[in-house]
């Protein structure tokens, strides 16, 4: 469950984070890169693809601006995954909701 999220903070099952995050459902992975920053490329979701989730959130930061290319939500569709893009407190809300009804995996920009 995440507890709460403020700009450049996220707080999972009791834990704080202060970079960003790819949420999966029996871990956290700390310090989540992207190959060009603030675009998520296909191969930036390597290990969400091993996965299998039926659900993808991702939170574009607090004011949106990580991007998400038609090339990559063309990448997460072809395998039936769901993909909801939402800034990073709408994402955390749509987590916590969805979380125990599918399998979720949520990968969160926590800045900008």
């Amino acid at each position: 469950m995440i507890d709460s999220y403020t700009f450049g903070r996220i707080v999972i099952d009791g834990e704080t984070y202060t970079n960003d995050v790819i949420i999966f459902p029996n871990r956290v992975k700390d310090n989540w890169w992207r190959k060009e920053g603030h675009i998520l490329n296909p191969e930036d979701l390597k290990e969400v693809s091993e996965e299998s989730p039926e659900v993808l959130i991702v939170g574009k930061g607090a004011n949106g601006r990580l991007t998400v290319p038609p090339e990559t939500r063309d990448y997460i569709e072809s395998q039936g995954v769901d993909l909801i893009v939402e800034k990073s407190d709408k994402a955390t809300e749509t987590y916590n909701e969805i979380k125990d009804k599918k399998k979720v995996v949520a990968a969160f920009h926590l800045t900008c």
